[in-house]
């Protein structure tokens, strides 16, 4: 259909003095660049939603390795605060 219309368009005069002939060449024109459009969304679609399953699934094996990585975090911190609290206990201690 598309090769009708450039063959329409190239041989004759028909696309610029004809309204309706213009609208109509313009109209498969539209349309088919729909059609490509739409297959190329669902091809972009399509792709997406088979690499989106891992990319997930790598960001969740992230965010527990942060959860863990958090935790080590602040027990390490109380660990700390015990350390510095017998620290000064003993320093207390010595004062005496």
């Amino acid at each position: 259909m598309i090769r009708l219309c450039a063959k329409i368009v190239a041989d004759t005069d028909l696309y610029k003095t004809d309204k309706e002939v213009q609208n109509l060449i313009d109209w498969v024109c539209l349309s088919e660049q729909i059609k490509e459009n739409n297959n190329t969304i669902r091809n972009l679609t399509g792709e997406y939603k088979k690499i989106e399953p891992d990319c997930r699934e790598g960001v969740r094996a992230q965010l527990e390795r942060m959860k863990e990585l958090c935790k080590e975090r602040n027990n390490l911190y109380e660990k700390q605060n015990d350390l510095k609290g017998q620290k000064q206990q003993i320093e207390r201690a010595l004062e005496r």
